[in-house]
C-alpha cells in the first residue's frame, strides 16, 4: 500500500468551493465571519438555503454588513491536529489587500513554532484573489498534495496557478463596495452616473476594468472574457453569482460552448464576500487544464 498524502492544504471559506469538492480533495476549511444588525455569526455555519434571507436583509440595512477574519485561534485549532499527524501544510487564503485572513495565519504559524509544535512545516499562501480565482488555487494545490507533493511542492503549484489566473465580476452597484471600504481603484467611479454596471477584477486589491450600461451588456462582456480565457489556454473555469442563478445558467451555457467543457465548478458567493459586492454578482475566470490534472 502506498502512504497517503504527507501535506494538507487548508483555505477558508471565500473560496466557496462546494463542499463535494472539499471533500473529495480532503481540503480544510476556515470561517471568517460576517455581522448584520448586531449578529455576527461564522460563515462556514451559513447555509447556502439562508443566503436569499441574509442578502434581502442586507438589501434594507442601512449600515450593510461588516466582516472579519479568523482569529489565531481558529487557525491553531484547524492547524494543529494537522502537524500532530506529521502533516506539512499549505494554507492559501484570501488576498491580504482586502483582508487580514493571512495575518492572523502567520500569527497562528508563528505560535505554532515558538510553542515547538511545528509551525515551521506551515506554508501559508497570499493568494491576491479571492471566490473562484481562490478556488482554482486551492484545487491545484490540492491535487498536487494528492499527487505526492511535500510543502515546498504544493506551495510551487499555487503559485504557478496564481501566475496564470485571471478573473473578471461584474456588479449592480458600487455602493457596497463603498460602504465596507473596500472599493480600492474603483472610487474613481464614484459618483459618476448611477446606471453603471462595473466590471471589476481582483489583483491584490479590487481594481476597475471598465463601465458597462445594461446587465445584458455585463454579460456579454463576461462572454467575451471567457473568449479571451480559452483563447490564452485557460480553459479550468468557473462561474460564480450572487442571488442570479439565471444568468449564471447562461454563462454557464455559453462558456461550455466556449472552453468546450464543464466549469470546474459554478457557486454562489456567500454573505463575507456578498457584504461588499452586492446582490446581483456575476463573475467567470480560468487557468490552464494542467493546473487541476
Amino acid at each position: 500500500m502506498s502512504p497517503g498524502p504527507t501535506t494538507a492544504v487548508v483555505t477558508d471559506t471565500t473560496a466557496y468551493l462546494p463542499d463535494e469538492l472539499v471533500a473529495q480533495h480532503g481540503i480544510h476549511r476556515i470561517s471568517l465571519y460576517v455581522s448584520l444588525a448586531g449578529e455576527q455569526r461564522p460563515e462556514i455555519e451559513i447555509e447556502e438555503s439562508e443566503y436569499a434571507e441574509f442578502y434581502e436583509r442586507l438589501r434594507r440595512s442601512d449600515k450593510g454588513a461588516t466582516t472579519s477574519q479568523p482569529s489565531v485561534g481558529d487557525f491553531t485549532s484547524v492547524y494543529a491536529p494537522l502537524l500532530e499527524q506529521g502533516l506539512q501544510i499549505v494554507s492559501i487564503h484570501l488576498s491580504a489587500g482586502i483582508s487580514g485572513t493571512c495575518e492572523s495565519a502567520q500569527q497562528a504559524r508563528q505560535r505554532l513554532v515558538d510553542e515547538n509544535r511545528g509551525g515551521e512545516r506551515i506554508h501559508i499562501y497570499d493568494s491576491r484573489s479571492a471566490a473562484g480565482g481562490l478556488g482554482l488555487v486551492v484545487l491545484a494545490a490540492a491535487d498536487a498534495a494528492a499527487a505526492g507533493a511535500d510543502g515546498p511542492q504544493t506551495l510551487a503549484v499555487a503559485e504557478r496557478c496564481r501566475e496564470r489566473l485571471a478573473m473578471w465580476f461584474a456588479i449592480d452597484t458600487l455602493e457596497y463596495l463603498r460602504k465596507g471600504g473596500r472599493i480600492g481603484a474603483a472610487q474613481a467611479w464614484l459618483g459618476s452616473a448611477l446606471q453603471i454596471k462595473p466590471i471589476l477584477t481582483l489583483v491584490e486589491e479590487i481594481t476597475p476594468v471598465e463601465r458597462v450600461r445594461t446587465r445584458r451588456r455585463a454579460l456579454e462582456r463576461m462572454v467575451d472574457f471567457a473568449r479571451e480565457r480559452h483563447s490564452d489556454g485557460a480553459d479550468a473555469w468557473v462561474v460564480q453569482h450572487i442571488q442570479d442563478p439565471e444568468t449564471a445558467r447562461r454563462l454557464v451555457e455559453e462558456g461550455r460552448e466556449i472552453f468546450g467543457s464543464d466549469p470546474a465548478f459554478v457557486s454562489e458567493v456567500g454573505p463575507v464576500l456578498g457584504a461588499h459586492v452586492g446582490p446581483g454578482m456575476i463573475g467567470v475566470g480560468g487557468v490552464p487544464p494542467w493546473m487541476l490534472d
